[in-house]
């Protein structure tokens, strides 16, 4: 966590995760907002948005953990976990990352190409599906529905 806890998602009981790397500088970060109104949204029916700071593209995330997770709150009103900054790409990859990349390619390969690439977990099927950058948290809407919905 952000905190320098350890934290494992089997922390946040959950019927859905919203998995996403994410970048304070970036200009995907106004998502913020709508990762927000989806984990208002549906929270009550198991939906744990959980986001993975990462400076990899662009150094767009170089500020401090502490720092990240008050921007977060200050600016956007967060109520998810906001996870210590790590790496998704490379040597230095979290596994989390390397499992989700592998378990859902994107189109152009199991790289994550940018900051805001986002996976929808469902545990109970033990499926994953993976959404692009330029997909806005609104337009995951149904996917999410389907999830929570079994």
């Amino acid at each position: 966590m952000a905190d320098g806890q350890a934290a494992r998602l089997a922390d946040w009981p959950a019927r859905a995760y919203l998995v996403v790397n994410t970048a304070s500088r970036c200009g995907f970060t106004e998502q913020y907002a709508g990762l927000e109104a989806l984990q208002q949204r549906y929270r009550e029916q198991g939906l744990r948005v959980i986001v993975f700071p990462c400076n990899q593209f662009g150094a767009q995330e170089p500020e401090a953990d502490a720092q990240i997770q008050t921007f977060c709150v200050t600016r956007f009103g967060v109520s998810f976990p906001v996870m210590a900054k790590l790496d998704v790409n490379g040597d230095g990859a979290h596994p989390l990352f390397t499992a989700l990349k592998r378990a859902a390619p994107g189109l152009l390969g199991r790289p994550i190409r940018w900051n805001f690439t986002k996976f929808l977990i469902d545990p109970e099927r033990e499926r994953i599906r993976r959404f692009a950058p330029l997909t806005k948290p609104e337009r995951l809407e149904r996917h999410l529905q389907r999830v929570l919905a079994r």
